[in-house]
């Protein structure tokens, strides 16, 4: 590899925010438009004519198993990217090109077991999710042609974090921009104009998959990359594959849970509320999405300039880069929260045009809202311990706030004091404090105070 082109992307050289900010905002870009291409799906079905409500509530029953296939995605792709960007920080370019190689030939063989699982076991899975026999002909129609797709959506996601970790954002940005404009403008064309309905969206879906994948996988067996796709670097090495997916358990684990989560929430939605409550939920996650795409577009690009940094031993360098992103992510998400709360109507009209929605949605939104801006110190740590490579840390706290507090809350909180839906909402906002505060007071008083000592021990050295 040509030093020039090393040096383009050294990010122990320049301002910390500055390198953080080269990565971090195209990638919010990016995320900014995979939010389009996320929810527009659900808007869409949320304004078709007739059953809209048991639609949009189909579609929020495939949540869960969607974010299984996210959680694959994430055990071989944000898992392998910070190690690729460690070896790059320490030299080692043969290193960082047998982990893209490695985690490449992962991805596509656990897509292809996913897809064939899943379709076979998709009916009794979605009635145990909390399917009915009004949603499931909504939430079958969608999965079947969605998994058609599974093996592009882990190359197009799982393999573009390994262009934002050779210091290409921009590129990175395209990937999801060229994907979501497709996917944006064949949405109603298959919904509205060939009257497909919720096949329609599903199919748009793969299309744009499929064209994102081939743009990631160009680029990355093209001249452009520092370091490319290659057969011998696919050549299976399961201790390294090991490590790879140690420090994927963290983004694994957090989507795993997330999953439970959702599963968890329609089952006790549907037992207290209805099928109506569980079309409120996919509202609110969405409006989630919307919200948490920009922090995860800034933390992403955050990972490869404290792993790189990490690498290199520049640890005055890392301590300042997660000083930048903690407060990005506060001061965006306390921002947020204020929005959600004075115009909680707009993000319901947003995604439904089902009056009978709007008052338990309203309510639904504050509740589950509410103190949002504690997400930005879960997030901020988790990114911090994914950069450097620690994985058991990162493990612990995504099975901790989901797991061990979402979860269990869910289940009890609608049987306290009759609370019933809003104990299920409740359950957000209580392991956004919880998890919040332990996952970043944990950071900081263990990886980022023992780099502060070994800074200052340099120097004086």
């Amino acid at each position: 590899m040509p030093q020039s082109s090393a040096d383009v992307n050294d990010f122990s050289k320049g301002a910390v925010w500055k390198n953080i900010v080269s990565l971090g905002l195209p990638l919010t870009v990016a995320q900014l438009v995979q939010l389009c291409y996320n929810i527009v799906d659900r808007i869409y079905i949320g304004h078709l004519s007739g059953a809209s409500s048991l639609a949009l509530t189909g579609l929020g029953l495939t949540f869960p198993i969607i974010t299984i296939i996210t959680a694959f995605t994430n055990l071989f792709g944000t898992g392998g990217a910070p190690l690729c960007s460690i070896a790059r920080g320490e030299g080692d370019t043969i290193r960082a090109q047998k982990i893209m190689g490695n985690s490449f030939m992962m991805l596509v063989a656990t897509g292809a077991v996913l897809m064939v699982l899943c379709e076979l076991f998709k009916k009794p899975v979605l009635y145990l999710f909390g399917a009915s026999d009004d949603t499931y002909p909504y939430a079958g129609a969608y999965l079947s042609i969605y998994l058609i797709g599974t093996i592009f959506v882990m190359i197009g996601v799982g393999m573009n974090s390994f262009i934002s970790a050779q210091g290409f954002g921009k590129i990175s940005m395209m990937t999801v921009v060229v994907g979501a404009v497709i996917n944006i403008v064949l949405d109603p064309v298959f919904i509205f104009l060939f009257n497909m309905g919720v096949r329609g969206a599903a199919l748009a879906t793969i299309i744009s998959q499929f064209v994102s994948a081939v743009w990631v996988f160009r680029f990355l067996t093209g001249k452009k990359a520092l370091f490319t796709l290659n057969l011998q670097s696919m050549k299976p090495d399961w201790k390294l594959i090991g490590k790879i997916a140690g420090l994927g358990t963290s983004g694994f684990t957090m989507a795993v849970t997330n999953g439970l989560t959702q599963i968890a929430c329609n089952r006790m939605l549907g037992l207290f509320g209805g099928d109506s409550y569980i079309a409120v939920m996919t509202v609110l996650n969405s409006v989630r999405e919307i919200f948490m795409l920009p922090i995860h577009g800034i933390t992403q690009g955050a990972q490869p300039v404290l792993g790189f940094n990490y690498g290199a031993k520049e640890y005055g360098r890392v301590r300042q880069g997660v000083r930048f992103t903690t407060a990005v992510t506060v001061i965006f998400t306390f921002a947020a929260w204020i929005v959600i709360m004075l115009i909680p109507d707009v993000f319901i009209r947003l995604f439904s045009s089902d009056a009978s929605l709007m008052d338990i949605g309203i309510h639904g939104l504050k509740v589950f809202f509410f103190g949002f801006f504690m997400m930005a110190f879960q997030v901020s740590g988790q990114a911090t311990f994914v950069g450097l490579g620690k994985s058991r840390q990162a493990v612990f706290f995504s099975l901790l706030r989901k797991l061990f507090i979402v979860v269990p809350l869910t289940f009890i909180l609608p049987y306290i004091g009759g609370l019933g839906v809003d104990g299920v909402y409740l359950a957000e906002p209580i392991s956004n404090f919880v998890g919040g505060i332990a996952c970043f007071v944990t950071m900081m008083c263990t990886v980022y105070r023992k780099m502060k000592k070994e800074e200052f021990a340099a120097q004086k050295a």
